[in-house]
């Protein structure tokens, strides 16, 4: 099931009957004047309005999910794992479950112990609770990856420090299946200065589109800056193919946003 996005401003609190999940709070996290703006973290306040946050700070992020799982199903095999690294909310191993044809063994891994208790609660209500296995781990220690036929990297890697980058996809590429996939998402840095700036320009611009003030973007803009840390899109193909992936091809593109599959 799809998280439904909710209108710019303040609405009354929605109680959701039974096997529905609620429209998400508004993200209103850098909306006041901030004396200090801290690191970017998912923390409980982040955690309670990411839906929100989400859906209005990705372009096309729900067409994203479908293809994701779309290709999830195309890519995966009868019993095997289907791993997402940064699992979040646990939007996307939502609509994985719906789309798969057969059954698979879904893992959800995610540091933030805040978010994960918010995907529980979200797959709970769906009716997935004993169906997906949750697990806490950071991905700059490395992540163990056993029988896997698609591995998902939604908006994930970019927040791994670059130092383990490579040891994450090489673990990654060791415990694919023959033939298994990993689903790249990422915000991507222009090839030159030029197309950096214009993409980010268009980027700011959807923001405000989307109701984000210019207060919020330069908060937010400082809070990302220092963990936020973007490739650019020929530097995360070099990475896949360095790491041992044989095909690597790009199925979406928004301006500074990816999507990448890459093939074992």
């Amino acid at each position: 099931m799809a998280v439904a996005s909710s209108s710019v401003g303040g609405s009354p609190t929605v109680v959701a009957p039974p096997g529905v999940v609620a429209p998400p709070a508004v993200d209103e996290v850098f909306a006041q004047p901030l004396d200090r703006v801290d690191d970017f973290t998912f923390n409980k306040e982040v955690a309670g309005v990411f839906d929100d946050m989400v859906s209005r700070s990705v372009p096309q992020y729900a067409e994203i999910q479908r293809m994701l799982a779309e290709l999830t199903a195309y890519f995966a095999t009868p019993g095997s794992n289907i791993y997402d690294l940064g699992c979040s909310t646990g939007t996307t191993l939502a609509l994985v479950d719906k789309a798969l044809p057969f059954a698979a063994n879904l893992i959800g891994v995610d540091n933030s112990a805040e978010m994960l208790e918010k995907c529980r609660s979200k797959l709970a209500t769906l009716g997935l609770g004993n169906t997906v296995e949750l697990r806490r781990a950071h991905l700059d220690q490395g992540v163990e990856i056993h029988d896997a036929s698609v591995v998902l990297l939604v908006l994930t890697l970019m927040f791994v420090r670059p130092l383990y980058r490579e040891k994450l996809m090489r673990s990654i590429c060791g415990g694919l299946q023959e033939n298994g996939c990993l689903l790249l998402v990422e915000k991507v840095l222009g090839d030159g200065s030029l197309f950096n700036r214009l993409f980010i320009e268009r980027y700011y611009a959807y923001k405000r589109r989307r109701g984000y003030s210019e207060l919020e973007i330069a908060q937010k803009r400082e809070a990302l800056e220092n963990v936020l840390i973007p490739y650019r899109l020929s530097e995360n193909r070099d990475l896949l193919l360095g790491a041992g992936f044989r095909e690597v091809e790009v199925f979406f593109k928004w301006y500074n946003f990816v999507g990448i599959v890459a093939v074992k």
